[in-house]
């Protein structure tokens, strides 16, 4: 996945600006804190010249000068540890505040992408600007069970249609916090409106706050993309909009599986998508309206065999929950009683 050299520079000042406006809440924190504890400031200072002190033993080969120079260093940490608790501030609060702490806001970890500068790039190239102004309204903060029934059952079992949507978030929300330890596959399915793409929703922006790479693409989106990657053979399509992104992002949501024009090539597509994910141990969500069973007649038994034996399939309850959103926003406006 390659961007052009317009797109990788806004990225990099954009971690500038996250540096300079770092720097500078750190320098008034600093000051802020000078003012309350002038003993800290004279700490802070004899720390500095220290450490001067320590690299010129250092370069002159005087190690033993060097361990009492450690010795006292570590004195005045403990002093400064101390004045700061005694003030009410943790250890750290001097510190520079990193909004990425594993590149430290460089968008590199060991000559390497950081995962933030990766989904900066999934934003560019594949606009989840789109997904994270949904999320804002739909996840698990907003997740309610209220719009299922608590007195019909769920069907084949004797758990309330309600009860069962809970045990469904709640395992939505265990996949999410465990999501890097064991990723995992899901297929949501079920009758339109039933809430499956919400579900997805909520996980992903769970994965996207914690700077993981989360592509979602509707399915007809995919198999378009999945085309101009193998079929454009011009400047229309440039190298940046190449398929890496999808077979190697941390979590694909594919939404709506069932709804695009299904032929030999989307089969093939799909399979491939599929597979090279499973290989490389990514994870991906799918919501359908196709039962388990339309899923095996509809794609090739190769693809219902990989479905089957990597995913755990999550069944949506009937009904349209979005007819009692609606209902509830009357209510709230007060145009129903």
């Amino acid at each position: 996945m390659a961007l052009n050299n317009s797109q990788y520079d806004a990225i990099m000042r954009e971690y500038d600006r996250k540096q300079s406006r770092n720097r500078r809440r750190q320098k008034e924190r600093q000051e802020k804190v000078y003012r309350q504890l002038p003993r800290l400031e004279e700490l802070d200072g004899r720390l500095a010249s220290l450490a001067v002190r320590q690299a010129r033993r250092l370069l002159d080969g005087d190690r033993g000068a060097v361990d009492s120079l450690r010795e006292e260093y570590a004195r005045i940490r403990r002093e400064r540890e101390e004045l700061l608790a005694k003030a009410g501030y943790e250890p750290d609060y001097l510190e520079m505040h990193y909004d990425c702490p594993l590149c430290r806001d460089s968008g590199y970890v060991e000559g390497k992408k950081c995962r933030c500068f990766r989904q900066k790039e999934l934003e560019l190239l594949y606009h989840q600007s789109r997904i994270r102004e949904k999320l804002k309204e739909e996840n698990f903060d907003t997740c309610t069970d209220l719009c299922y029934s608590e007195t019909e059952l769920m069907e084949g079992t004797r758990v309330t249609v309600r009860r069962y949507m809970q045990n469904v978030i709640a395992g939505c929300r265990r996949f999410a916090d465990e999501f890097e330890q064991k990723g995992g596959n899901l297929v949501f399915y079920g009758s339109t409106g039933t809430g499956k793409t919400f579900l997805a929703g909520c996980i992903a922006k769970e994965l996207i706050e914690r700077y993981l790479s989360v592509v979602y693409l509707s399915a007809t989106d995919l198999f378009d993309l999945m085309a101009r990657d193998r079929f454009a053979r011009d400047e229309e399509f440039p190298e940046e909009r190449s398929l890496g992104a999808v077979l190697e992002c941390d979590l694909l949501i594919i939404d709506d599986l069932g709804t695009e024009l299904s032929n030999s090539f989307t089969n093939s597509q799909l399979f491939y998508c599929l597979n090279e994910r499973l290989s490389a141990g990514k994870s991906t969500i799918i919501t359908t309206n196709l039962s388990p069973g339309q899923l095996g007649r509809e794609y090739s038994e190769r693809i219902g065999s990989r479905l089957v034996e990597n995913f755990h399939f999550i069944s949506m309850p009937p009904g349209d929950i979005r007819i009692w959103k609606q209902r509830e926003q009357r209510k709230r406006h007060g145009g129903e009683k």
